[in-house]
């Protein structure tokens, strides 16, 4: 996961919804960060499509979300990996339909 610190990055202190990719809600300065067990760190592009996040609780990254994405803008792949579980992969076609998991 050592591309993503080529990207822009920025912090939030949670997310929104179930539908993929989340939506990142209630953006924090850096230097806000001493102040928070929690905090979500976010992994944006050159055009500021969101490609990945970690969610981090007492210093550990206890969720992991990678993002890709068809040429039109809707999600091609989710990795999303739990603490101490499996990492799960999403497809999905160009219209947005999941059409497999791994």
């Amino acid at each position: 996961m050592a591309a993503e610190t080529h990207h822009n990055h920025r912090f939030f202190v949670s997310y929104s919804g179930v539908k993929l990719p989340l939506n990142l809600v209630n953006p924090i300065p850096e230097e806000g960060l001493s102040n928070r067990n929690t905090f979500i760190r976010a992994y944006f592009d050159e055009a500021g499509l969101l490609i990945g996040f970690d969610k981090v609780v007492y210093g550990e990254v206890e969720l992991a979300h990678r993002y890709e994405y068809h040429d039109n803008g809707l999600l091609s792949r989710a990795e999303i990996n739990m603490l101490d579980e499996d990492a799960v992969t999403l497809r999905f076609d160009a219209a947005g339909v999941q059409i497999s998991d791994a």
